[in-house]
């Protein structure tokens, strides 16, 4: 377990925040505080609104009140306040969301060129680091279809890591991929969390959550439910809700 700064200004600070699509209440009062550091696991049935919250803090999906902040500051509406706060804020999606036309090279490095102003020769340097990292540093010539699900992920993790966010987002990041290919990208989250990285993670994988989570958020209905260590929310979970989906996952 790694110990972080719970004094400092959090990282991600959440309060009282709701959201609906239409008439579905999607988020229901939430308030959660994210230190520095801190490896966050959000698990929770379908249509929790584990995603939604995922989505709402580098504001994919906006929020009908309450507030968040990103290190101190207020996510911005719109315009260039919101593209900086996005560079802050990488996201690695289910799907990988790379450019099919681009090499894997140039994929890591168009966010740097682009938002960043980074020299290119700057940028090539890093996203060859960055590759090597997450174990393909010898695929960066080659264009996504030629790579598996499980590099085309640990890809879409170095290019967000090429923008140096504050924050790492992973929204259930091994839900698309073949079974033999998990572990591997798991893997490199686990590497990332042990550097510090503040991260957040929606996902199904308990292994994950129990090895590497510093906190279990449960949600259900919108709402969080329990927000505990990894331990006893795995060994002694206080609701019935936490219990029924336990006694389905585990079993």
């Amino acid at each position: 377990m790694r110990m972080t700064q719970a004094t400092a200004e959090p990282m991600i600070l959440i309060q009282d925040v709701d959201k609906h699509f239409g008439d579905f209440h999607a988020l229901k009062n939430i308030n959660l505080e994210v230190p520095r550091g801190q490896v966050i696991v959000v698990l929770g049935p379908s249509g929790s609104g584990k995603s939604t919250l995922c989505r709402t803090i580098n504001r994919l999906e906006t929020i009908d009140s309450g507030t968040i902040e990103i290190d101190g500051k207020a996510l911005p509406e719109e315009g260039k306040e919101l593209a900086k706060l996005r560079a802050d804020v990488g996201m690695v999606f289910q799907q990988f969301n790379l450019f099919p036309h681009l090499t894997i090279r140039d994929n890591v490095t168009l966010g740097p060129t682009k938002v960043h102003k980074s020299k290119k020769a700057d940028a090539n340097k890093r996203a060859d680091e960055l590759l090597t990292r997450v174990g393909i540093g010898n695929q960066a010539d080659k264009y996504p279809a030629q790579l598996s699900g499980g590099q085309q992920q640990r890809v879409a993790i170095a290019r967000a890591l090429a923008m140096d966010p504050k924050v790492m987002l992973f929204d259930e990041p091994t839900s698309a991929l073949d079974p033999e290919m998990v572990g591997e990208v798991l893997d490199v989250m686990g590497e990332l969390a042990a550097t510090g990285m503040t991260m957040l993670v929606v996902t199904h994988e308990m292994g994950f959550a129990r090895k590497v989570a510093d906190r279990v958020i449960f949600m259900a209905d919108g709402e969080i439910v329990e927000d505990t260590d990894p331990e006893s929310f795995f060994t002694n979970p206080q609701t019935d809700r936490a219990k029924d989906f336990l006694g389905k996952i585990l079993h």
